[in-house]
């Protein structure tokens, strides 16, 4: 499914980028939180999302140099040492879709007390705690 700012690469090479992309994005962040990121592009944000879909997506995490589950940790380590509260607790809750198991996070959270720095790891490590019991928590409905 193509949206609205995707058209206007048709005919170019970005296509396959933004196809690749797109397609990276959904199997790393799940179908519903790209959905809902498509749903709330506007023309202003339009040119952001291309980027994002076609650089970040199409042409760093499609590659095949390293793992889903090798880039997942890096983005989550260096997330965590930017401070980067928001992207860091999405790519935490992407965990399960790349492979990056729970003990990889605090082996990445770990390297960042000792290269960035024992605040932003421990604020990390808090944050994470939060997005684990929040997923393991039972469901509305759900086992209890």
């Amino acid at each position: 499914m193509r949206r609205s700012w995707l058209p206007s690469l048709r005919g170019t090479p970005m296509t396959e980028l933004s196809d690749t992309g797109l397609a990276t994005r959904r199997r790393v962040l799940g179908t519903a939180h790209v959905a809902r990121a498509e749903a709330q592009t506007t023309p202003f944000d339009a040119p952001f999302q291309a980027l994002i879909t076609d650089a970040a997506w199409g042409r760093v995490w499609s590659r095949d140099t390293i793992t889903l589950r090798e880039r997942s940790m890096m983005t989550i380590a260096l997330l965590a040492g930017l401070g980067n509260d928001g992207e860091l607790a999405l790519h935490l809750r992407a965990i399960p879709n790349t492979g990056t198991s729970r003990d990889d996070v605090i082996e990445a959270l770990l390297h960042v007390a000792i290269y960035a720095g024992v605040p932003r790891a421990n604020h990390a490590i808090r944050l994470a705690k939060e997005i684990f019991s929040e997923a393991d928590a039972p469901t509305a409905g759900g086992p209890a």
